[in-house]
């Protein structure tokens, strides 16, 4: 058989990721300010194209890597975006990644060199592009994620108190939730220790603190379930 492959028309593939992060603010996404033509000034996801070595995963992982100094970041593909006019420079398809990472440990002079920003979810600038959709997108697919499968050891401090999970799943789900109700399905899915340690700043009495465990949270994330929140 012939090899035509000469004669297709060839276009572009990228990577955009969506980072999200957590702190006592609320669900929060890392954006770049984007310093080069088209939409020069503009605020973008942060991505990049993919090279002729590389996966898709492996492109991701790069881009990442490169933003936020961090390695070992949760993300999951979740949808490729491929408009024709999509990019008004090139015909360009982009394949969107989520990722969770702690904000405490990301790189920030990394973030200060690329001149990017955390922005709480809810009050973000408009994106270039269809990267607002990408958000959306990303925004329903973490919330699905919810449902079933635990969330929380990617975006939280090793050690943290019921009420900051709590909170976590209120800025995600954008919507309050049922205290006792929520404690009561956590304590289910058995993938906490709780410690002979107390947060000492949330009350008078202190709430206790807790920690993933790991093992059991792994074998979670591989077991889908129905967390009715």
């Amino acid at each position: 058989m012939l090899n035509n492959y000469s004669t297709e028309d060839k276009v572009l593939l990228s990577v955009d990721c969506i980072i999200f992060g957590f702190d006592k603010e609320g669900l929060k996404i890392l954006l770049i300010k984007r310093d080069f033509a088209p939409e020069k000034g503009k605020w973008s996801l942060m991505g990049g194209f993919l090279k002729k070595s590389e996966s898709l995963n492996d492109a991701a992982i790069r881009v990442l890597n490169h933003y936020t100094g961090l390695q070992n970041i949760y993300m999951e593909q979740f949808y490729a975006y491929s408009e024709v006019d999509r990019d008004p420079e090139e015909r360009t398809i982009s394949v969107a990644y989520y990722a969770l990472i702690n904000i405490e440990n990301h790189n920030t002079e990394l973030i200060r060199n690329y001149h990017a920003e955390w922005f709480n979810i809810s009050k973000m600038p408009k994106l270039i592009f269809d990267h607002d959709d990408m958000v959306a997108h990303a925004v329903r697919r973490l919330r699905y994620r919810t449902s079933t499968k635990p969330v929380g050891f990617e975006l939280l401090p090793e050690k943290f108190t019921m009420r900051q999970l709590l909170e976590l799943y209120e800025a995600i789900l954008d919507k309050e939730l049922d205290k006792r109700n929520f404690i009561s399905k956590i304590n289910s899915l058995d993938i906490l220790v709780k410690l002979n340690e107390k947060d000492m700043l949330s009350s008078r009495k202190g709430s206790y603190l807790y920690m993933f465990d790991k093992e059991k949270y792994d074998a979670k994330l591989l077991n889908h379930f129905v967390l009715n929140l």
